[in-house]
Order: structure tokens, then sequence, then C-alpha cells
């Protein structure tokens, strides 16, 4: 047999290693990929709308911008775009600022410019001499920066730009990543590899990534990054590592990212030498005084601390007799001067047990409204347990008029299948932000607390907890990185629907071929009521593995307390099951206001998705369905299962739409889901029929195994502990 030549073999390895537009499609390029779009007659008109570039300013900024419309209009239209110094003929894109470039402080933009603040841009297509042009005007240097991404955005998904005309501002101001990311590189609550930090490399060796990442930021808003865990180390405050946070700093200035840091809030002892760590006591005011003094000569522009104290073992200002905001505002004043704030987590539970975990954090931090300083953001989660598939809004939106309350979403999927389960959260985010509080009567939405407009506050802010790791397509599951992008795009504009948001990110993301997207965004739309279904219906919740929160676990009672367990929350019994959150039970629903009260109170009005969360029902209460409350508890559960059934076969059918790796790696991802989902279902349904006593409905299939086969599986060294 004749042997190949090595050129032979050389020529055979990069015909193989890459695509034609020279990338291996593995999920790195996020929704920047660039390629070539498809349809010739949309390119040559892209072509002639930009025909050149006039881009003044020499900042960083302004070269980030610069590159990415090199970068981008090079792939998506497959022709280098020169940059002039002149609009000299039409189609040319003029890009920058009024204090940068002469001909964007010509044009009749000033009262435009006036409403859209230092983070807005505008983009439109307007008459420069005899030409017709389009104009990305900001007021700043990172203003342009999001013009820039979103004009390519708008080419990457093929919208019509012959006529453009957006005036685009965020209407939220701090857009934060919270990464619970350890300093030995394990991330908590994270499945998508180690921690993109490199700490034992940093300063010297900056990895690519840090680079890539604040692109992608930047792609939909996000201004800001927390690099480390909540539950905080003293160890990131040292020079050593001062000067390691420095460095991720300088790679994403450009990006207008800010660097803040999580405060163990006993530093001043474990590292200043204090026999105390009170906020009151004037050494440890000094202390962190000077400590701020010191991270702002490595971060000129450090954005300030996050903190998680007096919950789950992390120490706080309750150890010494002293309240949330005697903790928040000391070191608020410590940041202030520098124009740093504090986000200070409501997510608080102590040592006593208190008579249901839903309403601590209201109980604590309702007092203390208006007793915080006004750089202190009050950082609350969605709702009131800790991130479950489905919770009703934190009671805690609303109640503190005098207090800015910042957001907390998790995008990790801590309690949604980890990132081997397909499910896209915008419609839980959008669930959340579009629940009316009735703070100020009907139309006070969630939304309206966070971005300061219910009640007049300029500091506002919202904050998703990271799904990003060092793998390759840096989300674990290639449809995790929606998630990211849902994130960001409703922290700049809580408004878009979650429709449009699939839309986006499918485009530039896999296609633009409605044979592809149609599918697919229908089944992304409804991925997150399907898990639901599977995992914790009719407002169930919390009933997973202990510890790891893997898999199924509603007979978990050993915790070393109460509100650990599962059966604290479904408080199933022969009778029922649900928690009497009533004004007859724990009276929960008197955190909310009068008309969100009076819903929830009742059966007959209380929406079915949250009966379970504030209802004990009997096993045949009489459901919307017509069905006992049982049967339809049974359905529920075999629908979300079958439901992903109905995903994997969609998914099969767009195998010639979609790059070989992309669409292997979804489907074996797809068949853990349909396992897990299976597990699920059959492991509730048998152990709540334990209480029930009454049978499965007899047209749905047995579970296979009996009850006491799923509580013996144990699982070790799950991801994210």
């Amino acid at each position: 047999m004749k042997l190949f030549s090595i050129n032979t073999l050389l020529l055979l390895f990069v015909l193989i290693s890459f695509s034609s537009s020279g990338y291996a499609e593995d999920g790195y390029r996020l929704w920047l990929r660039y390629d070539k779009l498809a349809d010739p007659a949309k390119v040559a008109a892209y072509r002639n709308a930009v025909s050149q570039i006039v881009l003044d300013g020499q900042s960083e900024t302004i070269q980030a911008a610069r590159e990415e419309l090199t970068l981008g209009l090079k792939g998506l239209l497959g022709t280098d775009v020169s940059f002039v110094n002149q609009a000299t003929k039409e189609g040319t894109l003029i890009v920058g600022t009024p204090s940068t470039s002469k001909l964007i402080a010509s044009l009749n933009l000033k009262n435009q410019l006036a409403t859209i603040g230092n983070e807005g841009f505008i983009i439109q297509r307007t008459k420069v001499g005899t030409t017709q042009n389009i104009v990305i005007a900001a007021n700043t240097d990172v203003g342009v920066l999001y013009g820039v991404f979103h004009f390519l955005r708008l080419i990457q998904t093929q919208q019509d730009i012959s006529s453009v005309n957006s005036v685009n501002t965020p209407k939220i101001n701090h857009r934060i990543l919270n990464h619970w990311d350890n300093l030995n590189r394990t991330v908590e609550r994270g499945y998508a590899g180690a921690s993109l930090w490199d700490w034992h490399k940093l300063p010297d060796y900056t990895s690519p990534r840090y680079k890539d990442y604040a692109r992608a930021n930047a792609s939909v808003g996000i201004n800001g990054t927390v690099l480390t865990n909540v539950n905080a180390n003293a160890l990131i405050l040292t020079p050593q590592y001062l000067e390691k946070v420095a460095a991720l700093a300088n790679i994403f200035r450009p990006y207008g990212i800010r660097v803040y840091l999580t405060a163990r809030f006993s530093a001043p002892v474990e590292m200043g030498g204090l026999k105390t760590a009170d906020p009151l006591d004037p050494q440890v005011i000094a202390w962190w005084k000077q400590k701020t003094e010191e991270i702002y000569t490595y971060v000129p522009d450090f954005g300030g601390f996050l903190v998680k104290a007096n919950s789950e073992g992390q120490p706080g200002p309750q150890n010494y007799g002293r309240t949330h905001a005697d903790g928040a505002n000391m070191l608020a004043d410590a940041v202030g001067p520098k124009g740093g704030i504090v986000m200070w987590r409501a997510f608080v539970y102590d040592n006593k047990v208190p008579d249901d975990r839903a309403k601590q954090a209201y109980t604590e931090f309702k007092p203390l409204d208006g007793t915080f300083r006004k750089n202190v953001l009050v950082q609350v989660k969605n709702g009131a347990v800790d991130f479950q598939p489905r919770e009703p809004f934190h009671p805690l939106f609303g109640a503190m008029p005098r207090t800015p309350m910042m957001m907390e979403f998790q995008i990790t999927q801590e309690y949604l299948g980890f990132a081997t389960h397909m499910v896209f959260l915008a419609s839980l985010f959008k669930e959340t932000l579009y629940a009316d509080t009735y703070a100020k009567g009907k139309g006070s939405e969630v939304a309206k607390v966070i971005d300061g407009s219910l009640d007049k506050h300029e500091l506002t802010g919202i904050a998703g907890v990271a799904n990003i790791g060092d793998e390759r397509n840096w989300c674990g599951h290639p449809f995790g990185q929606a998630n990211w992008y849902a994130f960001g795009r409703l922290a700049w504009d809580h408004t878009l629907s979650e429709s449009q948001i699939a839309d986006e990110w499918l485009r530039m993301t896999f296609s633009n071929d409605n044979r592809f997207l149609k599918p697919v965004k229908e089944m992304m739309l409804a991925s997150r009521e399907t898990l639901v279904n599977y995992m914790t219906p009719l407002g169930l919740h919390h009933i997973m593995g202990y510890n790891h929160h893997y898999g199924p676990g509603p007979w978990v009672n050993q915790a070393s307390r109460p509100d650990w367990n599962s059966v604290y929350y479904h408080k199933a019994d022969s009778i029922g099951v649900g928690f009497d959150r009533t004004t007859k039970g724990s009276d929960a629903v008197s955190q909310y206001f009068p008309p969100v009260r009076d819903m929830f109170n009742s059966t007959q009005t209380c929406p079915e998705k949250f009966l379970l969360w504030f209802h004990h029902v009997p096993w045949d209460y009489k459901t919307q369905s017509g069905r006992i409350l049982w049967d339809e508890l049974c359905y529920r559960y075999y629908s979300g299962a079958k439901s992903v059934q109905q995903m994997q076969q969609t998914w099969n059918t767009l195998q010639p739409m979609i790059d070989a790796e992309r669409f292997v790696h979804v489907k074996d991802l797809l068949k853990v889901q349909e396992k897990e989902a299976r597990w699920w279902r059959d492991a509730c349904v048998l152990y709540f029929q334990s209480f029930s006593k009454r049978p499965i409905p007899s047209d749905l299939e047995k579970p296979p195994y009996p009850l006491e086969h799923y509580v013996k599986i144990k699982h070790l060294f799950v991801p994210g502990i």
C-alpha cells in the first residue's frame, strides 16, 4: 500500500481541522461568530451600506471598537472594509463621539445625545453632505463600543439597516456578573470546568480568554464582574492577589468592565491582627479605609465590594450585635470617596431556625429601610428561598422604597439540572421582572423597583451568578451560553421579550435559516416549563438531593438544620402536600402588599403554578384541569419527561442544518436530560404516592423500580460543591 507523503498528510490535517471560516465549531466563539452571511443579496446590501468607516479617537476602548468592526465586517461580509479619514462616498459608517470626532460634532445630534447618558448610543441613517451614511454616535467611548456591538448584531441577525434609527440606553446602571470562583480554581455551583481565573499564572501570564470574556460581556452590555466567591476568602485582599486582580482589570477596562471583589467581614481579624471586626470599632473602620485605599492603588477604577454576611456560617456584623446596615455602611464609607459601591446580599438565615425560611430576609431587612448609605445596594435573590426552578417574586421588592434594591439571578443551573439540561432562563428572569408588587398600586412591577423608576433611585443594579468556566465552550452546555446572553440583554433592557432574545442568540450562534430557527426557538421557549414539570410542578420546591443539589431527593430528612431538608418544604402527609404560608399558616403571604397577599392566600385565586408553595392541599383537591391534585401531579411529572423526548426528536431532525460537533454534543446532552427527567419523574411520583396511597393513572407507564431503588442512589464528587 502506498504511503501518504508528509505534505499530503499536512494538507489533509488543514482541511479536516478548519471549517470554511477557519474556526472549529466548538462553541468558543459564543454569539460572536461573525461567519459570512449565506444570503448573497443581503451581503451585497450590507456592503453598499458600509463601504468604508470613519472612526476617530485613540483610546483603548476606541481601539477595541475598531478591532471589533474589522473582525466582524470582514467575517460577515467576506471583505475588508477600509478605515478612512473623511466621508468621501455613499455608505460611509461614521463612528465616534462629539469630543473625538469633528464629523460627529457637526451633525445635528445634540438633543438626542443629551438623553442617552454615558453608556447609551445612537445608530441612524443620516445625510452627511450629499451622501447617505450610517452614524454610530455616543457621549463616551464605551457608548461607542456598545453601539458597534449592536450594529454588528443587526447585521448578524440580518436586520434591515437601510433606514436604521435606534436610540439605545441601559435601563439599569450596574449590570454585573457574580463569579462564585475560589482561589484554588474550584467554582461553587459551577458546572463548566475550573475557574476562568488562573490565579497561579497571574499577573505574568494573562490568557487570551480574558479578552474574549470581556468582548462577550461588552457585546451584551455587562459592565461589571465580581471575581470571587460570596463565601469569601480574605486572601484576595492581600498585595499578592491584588496585583493579579489588577492584571485582569487592565484587560477588562477598555471594554467598560469594572472589577469588584467579595469582602470577608472578618478580614480585619484574619489579616490585620485586630481582635474584633465590629463595624463600629474605630480600629476596624480605619483598617477597612486603609485596605480600600490600597486596593485603589492597584485598581484605580475598582467598583467596590459584594458582601455575604451572617448567612451560612459567613461572619458579619450580627456577630457583634450590629445590624446589616452598620456593616454595609462601614464599607460604603470606605469606598464612597472613590466612587465605589457596596452590594450587601439579603440572602440570610441565622442559627435559629425560623418558622418559615422564606420569611427571614424580609424580617431582617425590612426594618432597616432608609438606614443604608446612598452608595449601598441591597442585593436580593429573585425568590425568597433559593434560586428554585420557579418561585414567586421576593417580597422585599417594593417593601424598601428608601433603599436601592439590586436583583440577583442565578445563571448557573444549580437547581435546574446543571450544565447537562437545556433550560432557557429568559422566561424565569422575565416572570420575576414583570411580577406586580402593587407597592404603589397596580403596575408596580419588580423591574420598576430595580431600575429605580418606582422609587426614584439613581443607584440601580442587577447581578447574575455566572455559569462560566474554563471549558472550551465556556458554559458546559452549548445552550447554556443563551442564559449568559439573555441575562446581559435583559440587564440592559428588561422590556425585551424572551422570543426576541432567543431569536437573536440562535441567529448569531447557529444559523439564520428559518427551518432551523422556528423549531429550536419553540424548544427553547418551552424548556423552562418542561423542567419545572419534571422537577417541581405546581409550586413544589427544594426537593433535590442534599448538599450537591443533584437529582431528586424529596425524602431528604436528616440534614443538620430542618430547613435544609426537603420534607421541611413539601410537608407531604396522608392528607395532602404543600407548605401552608397563608394567614392561617406561616403567614408569609402577609409580607406581600394586600392585593398580592390576598391573591396568594386563597386556593381559589392563587396561580396554580404557586399552589403548593402557599398551600397544603388535599390529595383529592380539584385542580383547574378537572383532575384531583394527585392525578394532576402525576400528569405534570410525566408530561415534563415526555417533553424532553420531544426535544430530542426535534433536535435529531435538524442534523443537516448544524455543524457535526455541536449537533452531537447537544444530542448527547439531551440523552442525559431525558434519562434524568425520567429519574426525577419516577422518584418523585413514587415518593409522593407513599403518602397519597392512590394509584398512578392507568394511562401512564409505571416506574421500572420501587421507591427504595431511587432512595438508595448515591452520587459522589458531584461538580459545584
